[in-house]
């Protein structure tokens, strides 16, 4: 019973080392929009010989209700420190209707990534963000909406809600964003493909064909209209994995994925 005991302490101990290299809190006083909750930003930097400059702030998913902070979070990890990138997963707060409440925590992500610049080895020019399904929202939300520090340098979307349009958003996550009967002002406003200009960022998109959670025709558009401003776009679908698949490998094109994600981020 001891050596389990032992056993235990090590594998916990291993754990937080590996999913904890350094949190910290993205608002330390005058919380925007306080609602009671705490927004954090897990730091996990790559080994100084492998280091690129490269940074990527990851959004996970979880229909603005919750995070998948696994799966679309620390499990990525190794893949990106292992390019000598380093990455940023980013716990934000649940909007409950005012969407203010997350794009404010992921702005305020990237300034701090910029800020600590020189103290991190991370190239200011060369910041993205990632998001996974709703985080994917609100990573297109930062890319297209977002100005100076704040905008990313390039951003990664998996299987990701883009459009606010009822007939083929995910509802919850609308309705999480904006509240219940938003204003019609308010749905184009934050229909990401409609707010694509020759200045949004260039942008990797992962999708499932039979995605029955959030149809693919969300990523689709925004590949169309960055592909009509110009903006330089790399789409994926897959003929099959549905929703929320993230680094699992149970994935059918889990390795596929990881190949193209690597080669498209060797690509600039």
């Amino acid at each position: 019973m001891e050596i389990i005991n032992i056993i235990l302490f090590f594998i916990i101990f291993i754990s937080k080392n590996i999913f904890a290299q350094t949190v910290i809190k993205i608002w330390n006083e005058d919380i925007p929009y306080d609602n009671g909750d705490t927004a954090e930003l897990s730091i996990f930097l790559p080994d100084k010989k492998k280091n690129t400059g490269r940074a990527i702030v990851m959004c996970p998913g979880g229909a603005y209700y919750f995070l998948s902070m696994e799966n679309e979070g620390y499990n990525w990890v190794e893949y990106f420190n292992q390019q000598g990138i380093a990455l940023f997963i980013l716990k934000y707060r649940m909007p409950n209707g005012n969407l203010k409440v997350p794009v404010s925590d992921a702005e305020e992500a990237m300034r701090i990534v910029r800020r600590n610049a020189q103290k991190w080895n991370i190239n200011p020019k060369d910041v993205g963000i990632m998001g996974f399904s709703a985080g994917g929202h609100l990573a297109s939300t930062i890319a297209t909406h977002s100005k100076g520090d704040a905008k990313p340098n390039f951003h990664i979307l998996f299987y990701p809600v883009i459009s606010m349009n009822p007939s083929f958003t995910h509802l919850i996550s609308m309705n999480n964003f904006l509240g219940k009967n938003p204003k019609n002002k308010m749905i184009y406003e934050y229909s990401n493909e409609l707010q694509v200009t020759n200045e949004t960022p260039r942008v990797f998109l992962a999708l499932s064909n039979d995605d029955d959670l959030v149809p693919s025709i969300n990523g689709a558009r925004y590949y169309q209209e960055c592909n009509n401003h110009g903006v330089p776009a790399s789409i994926h679908i897959y003929p099959t994995g549905g929703h929320g698949w993230g680094y699992h490998a149970y994935f059918d094109y889990h390795l596929e994925m990881l190949r193209e994600l690597k080669k498209w981020l060797q690509s600039f």
